[in-house]
């Protein structure tokens, strides 16, 4: 009788504990599960801030400062940067805050949406937080927990942000914290966005979709409601990404914009919170549409299904990298008359650009070349690391208890991969060619744009390749392919501002494709690129074929 009397005792505990029970533990375990992840986040906004601020203070000059201050006052300068303060008097650290703003904001919130939803609604379909609920644990606790967690990696983010500032040359301390503060706030509530679109969603997948569409449209809002009025308009803030830029950071300094965040985040988590009582576990608000009784043409076959999986991510990179890449080549025309003008005058600048305005014109497509192979590759490594969370989730024994081996499956997924970084990189230069074509600029041709296609192609693959590899020989390191990314990046802006010796340089593919829109071509580079691609996804086959399923 007392066993029985003290087991409905630990029920009635359990059932008048709070539904943030066990959110403590939860957030513990995120740590140490993303550590690595968190690790990786905080150095690449470390070295964006970095390179941005080294690079404003070290190449530009007064009458360069000048000439930028120029274009962002221009339709495409405020769509690509922000509403503009302080252009009349436009030094590095106005400079600083009038065109990093909304890229750190953005790539933050990106970080908080996809945290949010890795650590609630992909934990539902993968089956984790039915086991989790099992135990002791409150209805809200992992959502609370997912948000205490990225509250905090944000709050780390925006410190080693405002002290890499200050480190390389920032005067106002003032400003660079809150600049860093507010760009943390503004991701923190799309954080929340993730987390309401966790409860409508009916997968993980969706609801990370209706999160980066949700920070499309705020970039959308906010760009039409700066074009409105100087210094943006009512319409502006409707916009969290607004909030940030709207601090007036090394201009004139005023902190309670950032309070905005805070407020609105509160609101959607309490929305959030009503929508998760109203939905079952592992099911959202809006339900799934019913299958088709027999599989189309685009489900036969392991590279279709892969690409199934995978086409929403793609098609949403390559949009948003195409509409970047083409907003940036409308400004060619306005950027090479200022410019040839500036050389004409500035002693300074003549030798940075040379004294030939289409070699700084070929210089700027290189570098918005280089940013869409970038992109690519970003978007290769993706989906390649998507072949590990399949194996994770246990999908992957169901798909090879059918007649499927495993090369076959991974080749699938490495096809899907490759192809998808290239249709990224194509579509980019297309659109800027485009661009800079509708304002006027009718040289490099098409053909010239084809060739870098080539050249950043080869480059592009090396890096899913690398993903495949690691997923196949080292599961546990397959996030090391973002850190080579990373790396890759940091060698070729940084490298030629250090010195950094001609070995070094070279562990970056895209120090061996030919220089973009030069005249002369060598295919040597992305040829032996495109074998060193071939080889790592060779071996990611043999690795997967090897090991035993789960297997670190």
């Amino acid at each position: 009788m007392s066993l029985v009397a003290n087991r409905l005792a630990r029920t009635a505990r359990i059932r008048r504990a709070s539904p943030l029970t066990g959110a403590a533990a939860l957030a513990r375990h995120i740590v140490r599960a993303d550590r690595r992840r968190m690790l990786v986040w905080a150095a690449s906004i470390a070295a964006f801030t970095a390179y941005f601020s080294v690079a404003l203070r070290t190449v530009f000059d007064d009458a360069a400062l000048a000439a930028r201050a120029e274009i962002m006052r221009t339709p495409t300068g405020i769509v690509m940067g922000g509403p503009g303060y302080g252009l009349n008097d436009y030094s590095p650290d106005v400079a600083l805050a009038n065109e990093g703003t909304l890229w750190i904001a953005a790539a933050l919130a990106v970080l908080a949406s996809s945290h949010v939803v890795r650590h609630t609604r992909a934990a539902e379909d993968d089956g984790r937080a039915e086991l989790v609920r099992a135990q002791p644990v409150g209805r809200l606790a992992p959502a609370a927990a997912a948000l205490g967690t990225l509250a905090a990696l944000l709050a780390a983010i925006a410190g080693v942000g405002a002290g890499v500032f200050l480190a390389t040359g920032a005067t106002d301390a003032a400003s660079a914290i809150a600049m860093m503060l507010a760009c943390s706030a503004s991701a923190f509530v799309f954080g929340a966005i993730a987390l309401v679109c966790a409860q409508v969603a009916s997968s993980a997948r969706g609801a990370l979709g209706l999160s980066l569409a949700a920070l499309a449209a705020a970039v959308v809002v906010r760009a039409a409601g700066d074009l409105q009025a100087e210094g943006g308009s009512a319409l502006s803030w409707l916009s969290p990404i607004a909030w940030a830029q709207q601090i007036r950071a090394f201009v004139d300094l005023r902190w309670w914009p950032i309070a905005l965040a805070p407020l609105a985040a509160a609101g959607l988590v309490a929305l959030a919170a009503a929508l998760a009582g109203r939905r079952d576990l592992g099911a959202g608000l809006l339900p799934e549409r019913p299958g088709r009784a027999r599989a189309g043409w685009g489900l036969r076959g392991t590279a279709a299904l892969a690409l199934r999986q995978h086409r929403g991510a793609i098609a949403g990179t390559v949009i948003g990298s195409a509409l970047v890449l083409y907003a940036s080549g409308t400004m060619m025309g306005s950027l090479e008359e200022m410019v040839a003008d500036l050389v004409a005058t500035n002693a300074v600048l003549g030798r940075l650009f040379g004294t030939d305005p289409n070699a700084f014109r070929d210089g700027f497509l290189g570098i918005l070349a280089l940013y869409a192979a970038g992109a690519s590759a970003a978007l290769g490594i993706a989906v390649a690391l998507r072949a590990r969370r399949e194996e994770e989730s246990g999908r992957l024994e169901l798909l090879l208890s059918h007649p499927v081996g495993r090369a076959r499956w991974f080749a699938g997924e490495m096809l899907v991969a490759g192809a998808g970084a290239l249709a990224v990189l194509a579509a980019s230069l297309a659109a800027l060619w485009a661009g800079a074509l509708q304002a006027g600029v009718v040289d490099p041709p098409l053909a010239a744009y084809a060739r870098v296609a080539l050249s950043y192609g080869s480059a592009a693959l090396v890096f899913p390749a690398l993903a495949a590899a690691l997923v196949g020989v080292w599961p546990r390191g397959a996030g090391l392919a973002w850190a080579g990314l990373a790396a890759a990046f940091v060698l070729e802006f940084f490298g030629p501002v250090f010195d950094v010796p001609e070995a070094v340089a070279a562990l970056s593919p895209f120090h061996g494709v030919p220089e973009p829109f030069a005249n002369a071509y060598d295919a040597a580079g992305p040829a032996t690129l495109l074998g060193v691609a071939a080889a790592l996804a060779a071996a990611g086959i043999v690795g997967l074929r090897a090991r035993d399923l789960r297997s670190g």
